[in-house]
């Protein structure tokens, strides 16, 4: 397992925070997830061998829910 933290830029609403939790935590591989809107930051604990995978789920996932959000990676 791997853990990362990643900082968020213009994440507009803790709603839109909260969608992304409950999406990326759906996503294969995926063993927990946590979207903070007060602090804009992310955090993803998933398989390491698919990380980079997992990842390029979540960026389009994030690009769905709230378009004007940037991962900082």
């Amino acid at each position: 397992m791997m853990k990362k933290k990643f900082k968020l830029k213009d994440l507009d609403c803790a709603n839109c925070a909260a969608k992304m939790e409950e999406g990326i935590k759906k996503i294969p591989g995926v063993s927990d997830a946590s979207v903070s809107f007060m602090t804009q930051k992310m955090t993803i604990e998933a398989e390491e061998e698919q990380f980079d995978e997992i990842m390029k789920k979540v960026v389009s996932l994030c690009a769905k829910i709230e378009p004007d959000c940037e991962i900082l990676m």
